[in-house]
């Protein structure tokens, strides 16, 4: 459906990717994964034709419509929010208008009588008298109420407009579904939702993203941007991760036999194959990989930052005790009466409908704000570091990040040049790098330099708000094994789906009517019945 020949393209000096051929077929999903910096987002560009290759062309097939997930969060602002979703559909839409203008003429002649009636025949050739049903059930599951569907974009909520632009993308079942980072500002269910349809869609789907839960349930192939090349991968993420950390490990082996790298390679394609009959992509996801040649297994040269979380001492039996914990900002309730005892060992995923409730009670416990009622007591032995989700305010001077790491050693050796580099380094800030200004930082750069300030603190209990925002995928998996590894005490929050899964014990959520706090992992959470009806009736309340 999409065919790629011959494509190369550079900035100045530097290829992102050069000498590209491939195929994209219709009824697989393509996840388009690479290093920041790589050109993931710039090749979906030079796919829908935004940006220009150097050399080489991009050929669709005849006929083929193609939807976009728009990044201009304002381009649609004087739009309602249910005509933003059908103005998805370029041609229904513009056929609308045209009918519109043709009805409005005060003059209405015969020969707007022959035109109306070819675009009506048109219109319900398009399915035109679903469009504003299926956009309003689009909408609803994007979790958009009905009372904003007539209102205007610009007067929604910024996170809301995400999702009204992903309805938009989605409309009117396109032959081609581009999507870029479609999952942020997505809350849990509406993920899950998105999945499903993705998964239902029976046309072709290209999609850059962050969320690896998200590319393992949807993608049949991983589109990999790596070498300044462009290569193809059957089989999802972890599949994809898993077999190029084999092939690396297999590569600086030198010693092992090329037989006994073959059978280590099939017992892995055949291990991952087996598994992915419990796929809602069972069939065709297993015919893909029984189908791999061992050659299209190759290592990645992806860099992971080296994240490991020490102790400076052992917790104690007492580790945190909170009682009648209760907070509102602007006379919202954020959460109410929150009892809890933390116990040694306990990895804690924090859950909320409303983000800043996180926020405040990470704020609270961390000393920098205050709750409305109620006490919190840290055992004796305990040591608690935290990693804010908005550190803007830790940036704002032009040190070195030698110095500005510096700022939060407490010992001399720790003030060390040579050490402070260590920590950096292990960051991927080596050489040169460390030597950047602190306030020139994009994003991720200021993660990971939050996360070196943090493993500095050597505590026995961390405080992660947000942690994976702004970061990439190596990034946050060296950091979720970080977590998985961590023999102390964790409370977090995130929004991805496999962080929380494979790091969390225990699962609290915060409502302003209550909470619920459970033993139990992610899933086994979200899939148990009771536990969600009492979540909503608390909602509810």
């Amino acid at each position: 459906m999409i065919a790629v020949n011959n494509l190369s393209l550079q900035f100045g000096k530097k290829v992102l990717f050069d000498d590209v051929n491939l195929k994209f077929v219709s009824g697989n999903c393509y996840g388009v994964i690479g290093a920041n910096g790589a050109g993931k987002s710039t090749f979906l560009k030079v796919l829908t034709g935004e940006q220009d290759p150097n050399s080489g062309h991009i050929s669709i097939e005849a006929g083929r419509r193609m939807a976009v997930l728009s990044q201009n969060h304002h381009e649609f602002d004087e739009f309602t929010v249910l005509n933003t979703v059908m103005m998805g559909h370029q041609e229904l839409w513009k056929i609308i208008q045209e009918k519109e203008a043709i009805y409005a003429k005060e003059d209405f002649t015969e020969a707007d009588g022959m035109k109306a009636s070819e675009l009506e025949a048109e219109f319900a050739e398009m399915d035109g008298w679903n469009a504003e049903t299926d956009a309003a059930t689009i909408l609803s599951n994007l979790g958009i109420a009905e009372d904003l569907h007539y209102t205007l974009l610009e007067d929604i909520p910024g996170e809301l407009k995400v999702r009204v632009l992903l309805g938009q993308a989605i409309f009117g079942n396109p032959d081609i579904l581009v999507l870029d980072e479609p999952t942020n500002d997505l809350d849990i269910n509406t993920i899950s939702w998105l999945e499903d349809f993705l998964l239902d869609f029976k046309n072709l789907v290209i999609v850059v993203s962050h969320d690896r839960h998200f590319l393992d349930t949807v993608c049949t192939h991983v589109c990999d941007i790596d070498y300044g090349k462009i290569n193809l991968f059957t089989g999802n993420y972890t599949f994809w991760y898993h077999s190029s950390q084999l092939a690396s490990r297999q590569m600086s082996d030198q010693n092992k036999k090329m037989e006994d790298k073959r059978k280590e390679l099939q017992e892995f394609i055949s291990r991952f194959s087996a598994n992915a009959s419990k796929s809602k992509q069972a069939t065709s996801r297993r015919k893909l990989l029984d189908k791999l040649k061992l050659e299209d297994i190759m290592p990645s040269s992806r860099k992971y930052p080296g994240i490991i979380f020490e102790q400076e001492r052992e917790a104690g039996d007492q580790i945190l005790h909170v009682e009648g914990l209760s907070k509102s900002v602007d006379g919202q309730v954020l959460f109410n009466k929150l009892n809890i005892n933390v116990s040694k060992g306990d990895k804690i995923a924090f859950l909320s409908k409303n983000s800043m409730a996180m926020t405040a009670l990470f704020d609270i416990l961390n000393g920098t704000d205050q709750a409305d009622e109620g006490t919190f007591e840290f055992g004796s032995t305990i040591r608690a570091t935290h990693l804010p989700n908005e550190n803007a305010k830790f940036f704002e001077s032009n040190l070195s990040l030698i110095d500005w790491l510096r700022q939060y050693a407490e010992t001399d050796e720790e003030k060390e040049e040579v050490y402070l580099r260590g920590f950096l380094g292990k960051m991927l800030f080596s050489g040169e790098e460390a030597l950047k200004k602190s306030n020139v930082l994009s994003g991720g750069e200021k993660v990971r330099c939050m996360l070196s300030r943090q493993m500095l603190g050597k505590g026995n209990v961390l405080m992660l708000d947000e942690p994976t925002n702004h970061l990439d995928l190596e990034s946050i998996t060296a950091f979720n094994n970080a977590l998985i590894k961590f023999p102390g005490t964790v409370l977090f929050t995130s929004h991805d789906h496999e962080f929380v899964q494979t790091v969390a014990n225990r699962i609290i959520e915060l409502t302003p009517n209550g909470y619920v706090d459970k033993l139990i992992s992610y899933d086994d959470y979200l899939k148990d019945d009771k536990i969600q009806e009492q979540v909503q009736s608390l909602y509810a309340k």
